[in-house]
């Protein structure tokens, strides 16, 4: 027989185990990510962009329809009504 807290703590070490760290990008990859974005959000391109998650990676397609670069974060429109604000660091790689 097994306690509720046992499982609970089971279930949060699993969990622990296949999580993952942000990778730290080089300063020239961060500046293709923005470049890209700026490009996208100027001339009304799509763009893919692959985000960091803790246990798997996402990949998202859109437009950037807003910036802010003093929260370091912009709004992808991901389809009609549909759009997502996504933090600059938490981008892996973006291209059109």
């Amino acid at each position: 027989m097994m306690l509720p807290e046992h499982k609970e703590t089971i279930i949060r070490r699993q969990l622990e185990e296949g999580r993952r760290d942000n990778p730290t990008l080089y300063p020239q990859e961060v500046e293709l990510i923005e470049q890209a974005l700026a490009e996208s959000f100027h001339a009304h391109r799509k763009i893919k962009v692959r985000l960091f998650d803790e246990y798997e990676n996402q990949e998202l397609i859109g437009m950037v329809t807003v910036i802010h670069t003093y929260r370091r974060e912009f709004k992808l429109a991901i389809g009609v009504g549909e759009w997502e604000w996504i933090r600059i660091e938490d981008i892996l790689s973006a291209s059109s």
